[in-house]
């Protein structure tokens, strides 16, 4: 049978690089003793109160059709949090409830590109973007981040790449995979070009509730964005509910309108129990507590595995702002990342990503999720403690 071509659009250039996590995971089944660092979900679980909150709607008979746009309440909680912390004035009406931000992701790309047009992302990015992007038949362009400056954005780069046929700027901040923000100066930047150009904004901030240091900004605040930023974001990592699948776009009411059409022939609303579970997650005071602790251990793990790194001068990362991951840069080894990750499963049997994957500009890097505890996490430094020195004996053999 024949098939469409998106088909291919949603293959992507970047599936080997999860070769390893797939190996990984498949080994793990037979030996425990496997380390995986290679994918970004939480291990915690969900906070008590939230589970409990969805058995009691599910039993209370919530399962029915609710609001295609979500229910009014959690709606409006969504939008005087964002408020709150960006600055711009929002109603419940700027806010629409979806199947996590990589729904919201790709709902929004559907809404604002077209065959012809150009999205601009700065890169790295998450390895969906490109899929979102091009399935619209709009063109993505990537920008890279200054590598060698801690990801700083490159404004001459930037501008650079602004042509007739762009359309919109796409970026994480913070980062999946650099866990680095966008400070207030890149973001002004970034707005006064997209006013200039009468561009879209889709500032993805899922990682916007796991900062360690610095301050996050949302564009969204800035003057002049509010009718042309999206901003997404979701309880996934913020509340270790990657599978509930609860993540909101926040826009303009006309955008929201548009993208309430498209729910509703893709998901006609999420249930109403996992909306309640939403809920609770964002107002219980239990659960934003159980959250906050999440927070200070992934930082305690970030701060453990930038130690671990800093022992070697072969190897280099930038310590990151937020989220679960970290960058290394292994190009001193003398390997490229898909060698150092393939040695590094195959002699010490632990999981790293290739940063391949989101980008040209972190060819050099693998990428580490520090998402096991911490007896693992400490067994997984002594490994690669042991495996560099291993590299480095071998090396002055070779010599």
């Amino acid at each position: 049978m024949r098939y469409a071509p998106l088909t291919l659009a949603i293959q992507g250039d970047t599936v080997d690089a999860w070769d390893i996590h797939f190996k990984a995971t498949s080994l793990k089944e037979r030996d425990p003793s496997v380390i995986i660092l290679s994918i970004g979900d939480p291990d915690f679980d969900t906070p008590v109160c939230v589970v409990d909150s969805a058995i009691t709607s599910l039993r209370s008979g919530d399962t029915h059709y609710v609001e295609i746009e979500g229910r009014g309440c959690l709606r409006e909680k969504i939008a005087a949090n964002h408020q709150a912390s960006s600055g711009q004035t929002v109603t419940k009406d700027n806010v629409i409830m979806l199947a996590g931000a990589q729904n919201a992701l790709f709902a929004s790309s559907l809404c604002i590109l077209e065959p012809g047009d150009e999205a601009i992302v700065l890169q790295p990015n998450y390895i969906t973007y490109e899929a979102c992007i091009e399935l619209t038949g709009a063109t993505l362009v990537p920008v890279a981040m200054d590598t060698q400056n801690h990801f700083c954005l490159d404004k001459a780069g930037l501008s650079a790449a602004i042509t007739t046929h762009s359309k919109a700027i796409y970026f994480a901040t913070p980062s999946n995979p650099s866990g680095m923000m966008l400070r207030k100066d890149e973001l002004k930047f970034i707005a006064d070009l997209a006013i200039k150009h009468d561009l879209w904004v889709v500032s993805d901030e899922v990682y916007s509730h796991t900062v360690f240091e610095g301050e996050h900004v949302s564009i969204a605040g800035v003057d002049g964005m509010a009718e042309r930023t999206i901003t997404i974001n979701s309880l996934s990592k913020s509340h270790a509910m990657t599978g509930w699948r609860v993540g909101w776009a926040i826009g303009p009411i006309e955008l929201i309108k548009h993208l309430s059409n498209l729910s509703l022939c893709m998901l006609y609303g999420l249930p109403g129990f996992v909306q309640q579970a939403a809920y609770t997650a964002l107002t219980d005071p239990d659960a934003l507590a159980e959250s906050e602790k999440m927070r200070l251990t992934y930082q305690r793990r970030r701060d453990r595995l930038v130690k671990c790194f800093a022992k070697h001068p072969q190897l280099s990362c930038v310590p990151p702002q937020a989220s679960m991951f970290l960058l290394v840069n292994v190009s001193q080894t003398g390997l490229n990342a898909q060698q150092f990750a393939d040695a590094l499963f195959e002699q010490k049997k632990i999981g790293v990503l290739p940063a391949t994957a989101f980008g040209k500009c972190t060819s050099d890097f693998i990428r580490i999720s520090y998402v096991v505890d911490d007896v693992q996490l400490e067994d997984a430094c002594n490994r690669i403690d042991s495996f560099m020195q291993q590299f480095l004996h071998l090396r002055t053999v070779q010599r």
